[in-house]
């Protein structure tokens, strides 16, 4: 009996680690992809692997560091063992997890453990209380449970930190998370060997637990701080180098695809002279000069541009789209008229359309060959407001929600609609998304210079 005592605490918090095996392998299985069985052998190893390794170090006085490195191995061997996607990712997700877990559970720990030390100092009048393997297993007991509510709660805010990122940007990611978890393994050795705070006796124990637990609460919300900014904010800075790395690559193809919708329209606009010299090589029965001719004349572009809107950027962009939605059986109507004047610079308003029909043409892309797929764009003037406004088929099983996506890399839809959204806010317009009964809307209206006060009547 005495011996089952020794090792109540452990007891204790079997229960609430068993919990905390089943979220984690939730969080891992969500962004790490695994079978259900794979997910449940994770649960079950890490379980049972974090009981024996801590019986065994209670019964041969294992050093606390050499335990917690061990566990830290058992759990990224797990990870790489029974979850799918690269290695890289792997290591994020298990420096992220052991990170939380780590500061959560000394912060938590740390916190309750100065309440129950007040506790007994100020109401049961202890002068030198001391925390016994009771109130340590429950102490241990509540912060695994308070683990537990916090990987629940980042499981649904780490999408953007997991998802669509390069290999090497997960390594760079998960090192200063490492580094973070060797201080505090390192640090709470330190703590079971009495290093922290020690006042050589002029304070007495009591003042050095309490100062010890104090100071690891700040040294925790510090690095809980630090460590949330890095995360977050790495991936804001990723974000938004995405997207202007994505802006600008699409200005460059929109000045590409202008340069040769205006070498079309030249070479339209001297069709009278080509027919004369087709006619003279044709007299003169020179067929293979006549041949050739035409040959420079297919390769220069000439084919009937459509959609004349006045922009000769926007006129190479919709020419563009209009010839994958053809490819592709998808019924094209368009409408454009660009008012005159208009003060939105063209490439900015190429980035709109641009993303707004490749967001269209890819929702009819996943559509059955056999529905109807179609994409209607209408712009126009409305009460010296530009309105533009595209319409398009959409697989009826889709449901709009913000943020969400169908394609492969998560954030690329996410990306495409913020640059549009920037373009809109940056001329005070407003965007607005809607998607009903097989129909997506996309609606932008941006007010002219000297008419802003009319967007709300416009709406």
């Amino acid at each position: 009996m005495k011996q089952l005592l020794d090792y109540i605490d452990i007891l204790i918090v079997a229960p609430c680690y068993l919990g905390y095996s089943c979220m984690v392998g939730k969080f891992c299985k969500k962004y790490l992809e695994a079978s259900r069985k794979n997910e449940l052998l994770f649960v079950i190893f890490s379980f049972v692997g974090w009981l024996t390794l801590n019986i065994v170090s209670r019964w041969f006085l294992v050093p606390h560091i050499f335990s917690v490195t061990v566990e830290h191995i058992l759990f990224m061997g797990l990870v790489l063992l029974l979850f799918r996607e690269s290695w890289e990712k792997k290591s994020l997700v298990v420096s992220v997890l052991i990170t939380l877990m780590t500061l959560v559970s000394t912060f938590s720990t740390s916190f309750l453990s100065c309440f129950v030390l007040l506790f007994q100092h100020t109401i049961k009048l202890v002068s030198e209380p001391l925390l016994n393997e009771w109130e340590t297993g429950v102490i241990s007991g509540i912060s695994c449970c308070f683990v537990i509510f916090a990987v629940y709660r980042m499981s649904g805010h780490m999408e953007s930190v997991f998802c669509g990122k390069r290999k090497k940007w997960y390594v760079i990611l998960a090192l200063p998370l490492i580094m973070i978890i060797a201080v505090f393994d390192v640090a709470n050795w330190g703590a079971s060997h009495g290093i922290m705070v020690r006042s050589g006796g002029s304070m007495g124990l009591y003042y050095d637990q309490i100062f010890s637990y104090a100071e690891f609460l700040v040294m925790t919300l510090l690095s809980m701080f630090a460590a949330g900014f890095y995360v977050f904010g790495m991936d804001r800075i990723y974000f938004e180098q995405e997207k202007s790395s994505q802006y600008h690559s699409q200005v460059a193809v929109y000045k590409m695809l202008t340069e040769q919708y205006r070498q079309s329209e030249r070479l339209r606009h001297d069709m009278k002279n080509h027919v004369i010299v087709l006619s003279a090589l044709f007299r003169n029965k020179e067929w293979e000069k006549m041949g050739d001719y035409l040959k420079n004349m297919e390769g220069s572009g000439l084919e009937d541009g459509g959609d004349m809107t006045g922009n000769k950027a926007v006129d190479a962009l919709l020419y563009q789209k209009r010839k994958r939605a053809e490819e592709e059986n998808i019924k094209w109507e368009c409408d454009v008229q660009m008012p005159k004047g208009f003060c939105i610079n063209e490439f900015d308003l190429c980035v709109l359309f641009g993303n707004i029909l490749d967001n269209a043409l890819e929702a009819c892309g996943r559509m059955q060959s056999g529905e109807c797929r179609f994409i209607n764009i209408q712009a126009k003037t409305v009460k010296k407001c530009f309105l533009l406004e595209v319409k398009n088929s959409v697989d009826m099983a889709e449901k709009y929600v913000e943020g969400f996506t169908n394609k492969e890399n998560p954030r690329e839809h996410g990306i495409g609609l913020l640059n549009v959204g920037d373009v809109v806010h940056g001329y005070n317009g407003v965007l607005n998304i809607e998607s009903e009964k097989g129909i997506f809307v996309t609606s932008v209206l941006i007010p002219f210079p000297d008419a802003t006060h009319d967007i709300k009547t416009a709406v």
